[in-house]
């Protein structure tokens, strides 16, 4: 029989600790830390977000969070991190928890970048603050305690662990010294980032962490994230990457947030089940179906796209399911009709390009007719976007040649379009002075399609999001009627909705395309052709992106196992770091036993010669011997000659400890 004696939370590292105070006959309860929202609703600007949500996440769990661009996602972030308040309802989180999120905006700073991630760990820097002072003053009990918990949170691998995040992230040796404010806005993200994911946090709460990355970092990260013991919410509009983190979606859709066990994709299926009666997820998964049908059927018997086909054929498998989960998608819109197909519509041969004196690729050679579609591979700084900026014309070529069709129309969608967009104007005033001909209505049709309807098409865009902007700038280069496309990661801040109707788009397309992104469903399903951008040339891709990701992994092996000997010097100083701490902290507990007793000893000293001067002061006075008997006289001369014998034994013994202390080596 059992009594209950304790009922209590208690963190996964605590547990063993909070079981010993039980004992036999007796039972303790221990309910796990967890984050809870009961009947939770919040809103924005008045505007409720989500409506009396209920939900329970436990330790360790890794969950995306869906949902349409303003639907209450990054709200919630808010709410967890406590930078918004619920409109009623109950937000529990375990308060020994640390929070971290990725920093919207960085200063221009002077740190240097690795120092900038590092500070990201509070505690770490405060120990490291702390050691210092304690040192300063000699404070042996302090010094012991401050570098016990460094060595608790790893502090001696910290930069290590820095280092390998910063590099996982595209950052380069030379770059950890650099100063921050050196670094443009994509890569100060990075730094963001690396920050959140270095500070050892118990929950991580990621908004969008693949834009500014190749495809490069994205499969670091991936991997990173699958292995973190962090609790971790993720919104992402990446559909293979939240399949390869997360074990639980948390949907919110029309005011409702909704939890489900499984990945992406499961959720996907189960949403796709709900609406897969509707006629339009009938159209819409035909015309998927046959594209990729078609693709199939033109190259399963070419053996230089054996395994594209392949990859079609798995893509076919679960194309319904996708095309359904999408049919109430607020996005309808198509690539109009080019004026003309010439073809070929761009070559170039030989050509190189770059910056200033550098060379960044060199002897390309590329046809690009109506048809084609092309995705760029390549490690960071490999000269995709270089590329791409050649075949646009926005850098000078260098050398070869290059030929346009003389009705060629270049569609160019980079990330600075976004900066060429009007804030004061509204979206339709945009289409307005690009295409002054249309009427009103027709404007506001084609607007529509990237979901700027009513009020929104005449509003001034300067408040509208990342995501919002980016379907404007779509909207007005669709509207030009390119017949070659070049586009520069064009997924990025868009939903999964509209990346989907993007897709559908490309693949409806006549003319060419040629664009680097780092979804990896766009290149599945809409890339006929890879072309890998390394060692300054462009060449063709003979496999599918399980290869290439197999191919980065065998890039990394081989520069890890090129510098052996960096690897060696590492390691080592590793080892002489963990033998030092050992040392010091023997001296630490050699030196504080001397240290005490020097301490107690220069007390006692203190009090006895205090007392023996008080004695000495009242034998000097010629009155004392008239107002004191012999019997008193002789006892304080007496206790006088004792304190004389304390205090030359406690001064010996005080030079005694002091000459053990100093034959002590010193702690660096």
């Amino acid at each position: 029989m059992f009594r209950i004696l304790a009922i209590f939370p208690v963190d996964r590292g605590n547990r063993k600790k909070w079981l010993t105070i039980g004992w036999r006959r007796h039972l303790v309860i221990i309910l796990p830390l967890m984050i809870a929202l009961r009947q939770v609703t919040f809103a924005r600007a008045g505007r409720p977000l989500v409506i009396d949500a209920s939900v329970q996440l436990h330790p360790g769990w890794k969950v995306g969070v869906v949902g349409a661009n303003g639907c209450g996602k990054s709200s919630l972030f808010a709410l967890l991190a406590n930078e918004l308040h619920a409109e009623s309802g109950n937000v529990e989180i375990p308060a020994s928890w640390h929070i971290a999120r990725v920093a919207q905006e960085t200063p221009a700073l002077p740190d240097a970048a690795i120092d900038f991630v590092l500070d990201g760990d509070v505690e770490l820097r405060r120990i490291e603050r702390e050691l210092v002072d304690a040192e300063a003053s000699g404070d042996g009990v302090a010094i012991g305690h401050l570098h016990a918990r460094y060595a608790d949170i790893d502090g001696y691998s910290a930069k290590a662990r820095v280092a390998e995040v910063l590099h996982g992230l595209g950052f380069t040796d030379a770059d950890f010294q650099r100063s921050v404010s050196e670094f443009s806005g994509g890569w100060r993200v990075r730094l963001n980032l690396a920050r959140a994911l270095s500070c050892r946090a118990d929950l991580l709460l990621l908004d969008e962490p693949t834009n500014h990355l190749d495809l490069d970092a994205v499969f670091w990260l991936e991997n990173w994230l699958k292995n973190t013991p962090a609790t971790l919410l993720l919104i992402s509009h990446d559909r293979d990457f939240l399949d390869a983190v997360v074990g639980q979606i948390i949907a919110i859709d029309l005011q409702r947030l909704t939890l489900t066990s499984g990945g992406y994709s499961d959720y996907e299926r189960a949403r796709a089940a709900r609406l897969a009666t509707q006629q339009s997820s009938y159209e819409a998964q035909q015309r998927e179906i046959a594209h990729l049908s078609s693709f199939i059927e033109r190259f399963k018997a070419k053996a230089t796209k054996a395994r594209q086909a392949q990859s079609r054929i798995k893509t076919l498998e679960r194309m319904e399911m996708v095309a359904a989960a999408h049919v109430d998608s607020p996005f309808h819109f198509a690539f109009r009709q080019p004026t003309a197909l010439p073809d070929p519509l761009l070559s170039i041969e030989k050509a190189a390009a770059g910056y200033a004196d550098h060379k960044i690729i060199d002897h390309v050679t590329l046809t690009l007719r109506p048809g084609c579609r092309i995705g760029l591979l390549g490690r960071n700084g490999a000269g995709k976007s270089t590329l791409i900026k050649l075949l646009a014309g926005g850098i000078p070529q260098q050398g070869g040649e290059r030929k346009e069709a003389k009705a060629l129309n270049i569609g160019y969608f980079a990330q600075h379009q976004l900066e060429q967009l009007r804030p004061d104007e509204s979206p339709l005033q945009h289409l307005v002075r690009l295409d002054p001909t249309a009427t009103e209505q027709e404007l506001r049709d084609y607007i529509g399609g990237f979901d700027f309807r009513g009020d929104m098409a005449t509003r001034p865009i300067e408040p509208f999001s990342g995501g919002e902007k980016s379907r404007l700038a779509l909207a007005l280069m669709i509207r030009l009627r390119p017949n070659l496309l070049l586009l520069d990661e064009p997924t990025n801040h868009l939903d999964l909705d509209m990346r989907e109707a993007l897709t559908f788009a490309m693949q409806d397309f006549e003319g060419g395309v040629v664009f680097v992104s780092h979804d990896r469903h766009l290149l599945r399903t809409c890339a006929d052709e890879l072309l890998l951008v390394a060692d300054g040339k462009v060449t063709e891709f003979d496999g599918d992106l399980d290869d290439y990701a197999a191919w980065l992994a065998a890039q990394r092996n081989a520069e890890k196992a090129a510098e052996p000997d960096v690897a060696a010097e590492k390691s080592e100083r590793l080892a002489l770091r963990a033998d030092a701490k050992v040392n010091r902290q023997a001296l630490l507990a050699q030196r504080r036993p001397l240290v005490k007793e020097i301490e107690q000893l220069e007390r006692k000293l203190a009090k006895w010669n205090e007392e023996k001067a008080a004695l000495e002061v009242l034998f000097a006075d010629p009155d004392f011997y008239a107002t004191v008997d012999r019997v008193k006289s002789e006892e304080m001369h007496r206790q006088a000659g004792l304190l004389g014998d304390q205090i030359d034994e406690a001064e010996m013994r005080w030079l005694e400890v002091h000459e053990a202390l100093e034959a002590l080596p010193a702690i660096d």
